[in-house]
């Protein structure tokens, strides 16, 4: 009986061991009907109780008045308490300083941001590299990142972005890397100093041959001269685009989204491939976003408007709009090359279209495989101010 059960012990023992080892699952592209589904990719979050990541290395720091900076920030708070408690909840990044968020060595990745910086949100940079990158493959405000570029609160609800009080950002994007990941934020103010409290979620594990890497890249004109806005252009390599959040400023009065949005990819040249029918279309909505006079904001889980600013200017010069378009169940794929613009388009008397000379503000998401063409330089602090 001895032998018997010591050879069903070794017998189950084995075959868990292999079974855990050979798991098919790999941890990536979670929904609800997977969640039971289990894996090998070891879980890691990084924020400032754990910068590293490591395991069993969170909540380590001390109380300490001498502390050097970022590293006990909640000292006085947490004086009667120590060790294990809340002691190191933020970091604090100062005028023209640039902090390492995370550093990550691969394979894995990001599965979910969630921040609250404090200050201009258009004067906080968020950058992200992978691999061996040099070049940023994410660089723009971080405000418009999550869908924000107005610098003011709204209530955003969708699948990959939400934004809930107070001024909480969460970023759902999948982010796979193979080597690395390193990802920054940088303070452009001049003046003030920054809080940032943050959380990054992700997982080691497996990445399969096709996955591409996420790229995200802002484009102001604050002065729109042209007839199309240049959303995108450069897109170099094999993958697909998947949203824009678009920050637009009417500089005219009537309605102003007449334009039609353009997808010129692989070779295409003067005509695009894909073509809208007008700005609000694209958007998800219509007739001018208006309901008994008056435009009417909406967030849902792939499109929205979510900030008209100010509400009661309806038609009226100086207002501003908010709005994003994820391409989540209708990806755009493009096998060589892409460019995305939209026109700037209104309406004048006499039933006339009216080329406008509107403030434009985008980033644009999408996946590709590297190497990425380079991206314009981001503009400085006094172009990219709300004013």
């Amino acid at each position: 009986m001895r032998i018997i059960s010591l050879t069903c012990i070794l017998f189950f023992t084995v075959s868990i061991t292999i079974f855990s080892q050979n798991r098919p699952f790999n941890g990536l592209d979670m929904n609800m009907g997977n969640l039971y589904r289990l894996s090998n990719a070891e879980s890691r979050s990084i924020s400032p109780e754990n910068f590293t990541g490591e395991k069993g290395k969170g909540g380590m720091a001390k109380p300490d008045p001498n502390a050097p900076k970022n590293t006990a920030n909640a000292t006085y708070a947490s004086r009667d308490l120590g060790q294990g408690w809340k002691v190191n909840p933020y970091v604090r990044i100062e005028p023209g300083e640039t902090f390492t968020m995370a550093e990550i060595d691969g394979p894995g990745a990001i599965q979910h941001i969630w921040m609250t910086p404090t200050g201009n949100w258009r004067f906080s940079i968020l950058r992200i590299y992978w691999d061996d990158e040099t070049e940023p493959s994410v660089e723009c405000p971080v405000g418009d990142f999550f869908g924000l570029g107005w610098n003011e609160y709204a209530h955003l609800n969708s699948m990959p972005v939400t934004v809930n009080p107070g001024s909480a950002f969460n970023c759902y994007w999948v982010m796979p890397f193979r080597k690395k990941c390193r990802i920054t934020m940088t303070n452009i103010n001049d003046a003030e100093g920054m809080n940032l409290y943050y959380q990054i979620d992700y997982t080691l594990t497996d990445v399969p041959a096709d996955a591409a890497y996420f790229h995200a890249q802002f484009r102001r004109t604050k002065v729109n001269k042209t007839s199309d806005y240049i959303i995108i252009d450069g897109i170099k390599g094999e993958g697909q685009y998947v949203g824009v959040y678009l920050a637009w400023q009417v500089n005219n009065n009537g309605w102003w989204g007449e334009g039609e949005i353009k997808f010129f990819m692989d070779g295409d040249t003067r005509f695009p491939t894909i073509i809208g029918t007008g700005t609000e279309d694209y958007f998800c909505g219509s007739y001018n976003f208006d309901r008994h006079g008056k435009y009417v904001t909406y967030t849902t889980p792939y499109a929205g408007l979510v900030q008209v600013l100010p509400p009661d200017i309806t038609y009226r010069s100086g207002q501003r709009f908010g709005m994003y378009r994820w391409h989540v169940m209708d990806p755009i794929r493009f096998k060589k090359d892409l460019k995305i613009t939209i026109q700037d388009l209104g309406w004048r008397h006499g039933g006339r279209y009216l080329p406008q000379q509107s403030d434009i503000s985008s980033t644009c998401f999408w996946y590709q495989t590297e190497p990425h063409a380079k991206f314009p330089a981001l503009p400085g602090w006094s172009q990219l101010e709300v004013n």
